[in-house]
């Protein structure tokens, strides 16, 4: 029998800051192990930021070993230049994981902060509280993006924990004939 802790490597990517955050589950409780930042270079051009991005992240899954890799999916923005880049950054860190034959899952930004503090709109510095509260961090990491990325691999945790709900209907059809008062 195999009792080796399952290891979740939590990413918040971006182009400037990708934290990330490594989560052993020990007896059904998630434990931090550590946590750190990737940051290429001020003075880089994009293109020398996704190659940083991508070998520090293979450096991460090659230190760790984890059993999967949650990541926070880009959040929706005005800036369709800023989310290009973003994209890129999120896809060369993925391309890592599979590299390596991790599974990724990936989580919006409102169920990451809805599963830590149970407010879907919660801010970035609620969850660094909760995460301090809760895993007794002694201290708060430099930036955001660190505990962010604990978030992220706390939330993977959660939603697996959660029971998978079968549903009752098998499609529009059944719903609407097993619920005729509710149909307008």
């Amino acid at each position: 029998m195999n009792n080796k802790p399952l290891r979740i490597l939590g990413i918040d990517p971006g182009n400037n800051i990708t934290g990330y955050g490594l989560v052993e589950i020990i007896n059904n409780k998630p434990v931090i192990v550590d946590m750190g930042k990737i940051s290429p270079k001020k003075g880089m051009v994009h293109y020398e930021r996704i190659k940083v991005l991508h070998e520090e992240a293979l450096k991460l899954m090659e230190k760790y070993h984890p059993d999967v890799m949650a990541i926070e999916a880009p959040f929706y923005g005005k800036d369709i230049q800023a989310m290009l880049k973003l994209g890129r950054a999120q896809g060369v860190i993925m391309v890592a994981a599979l590299i390596n034959n991790i599974p990724i899952y990936e989580y919006a930004p409102l169920l990451v902060k809805q599963s830590i503090t149970g407010m879907g709109r919660a801010s970035k510095e609620q969850v660094a509280y909760f995460l301090q509260k809760v895993y007794n961090l002694t201290q708060l990491p430099e930036t955001m993006d660190i505990t962010d990325a604990i978030a992220v691999a706390i939330c993977h945790f959660a939603q697996q924990s959660k029971p998978r709900q079968k549903s009752e209907f098998k499609n529009w059809g059944d719903f609407v004939r097993k619920n005729p008062e509710r149909i307008k």
